[in-house]
């Protein structure tokens, strides 16, 4: 079973960079669909930035601040994480969609952001 492995997180202070990387641990067919999700504590998963065919979009809180970017000879996504703020604190997950028909959804464990002075 492929995993996906992120690293980069870690503490920052407000207004400082973060650069998130995630790679799978083996090799995925046809990778469709590449991006990341957060969760902060007491709250729903949500999207953060996604990268499909070409195009992108971002969470109304982090456009502007975060951009997405995607090495398809590496199957690798990054999130360069710009101007953060302590309400960007959260654990964030790599995922992966890929294959034929309904395809697959791949998940990483996560990775903590925290943004704090």
């Amino acid at each position: 079973q492929v995993q996906l492995v992120e690293s980069g997180g870690g503490l920052v202070q407000p207004g400082g960079s973060l650069r998130l990387s995630c790679v799978p641990s083996g090799s995925i067919f046809r990778i469709l669909t590449m991006g990341w999700y957060r969760q902060a504590p007491g709250k729903q998963r949500e999207l953060v930035a996604i990268t499909s065919g070409g195009s992108t979009r971002y969470a109304d809180s982090v456009q502007g601040r975060f951009t997405i970017s995607r090495d398809n000879a590496k199957d690798t996504v990054l999130l360069q994480m710009n101007s953060l703020r302590p309400e960007d604190t959260a654990v964030y997950y790599c995922y992966v969609h890929a294959g034929l028909g309904d395809g697959m959804n791949y998940w990483g464990k996560g990775t903590l952001v925290t943004v704090s002075s």
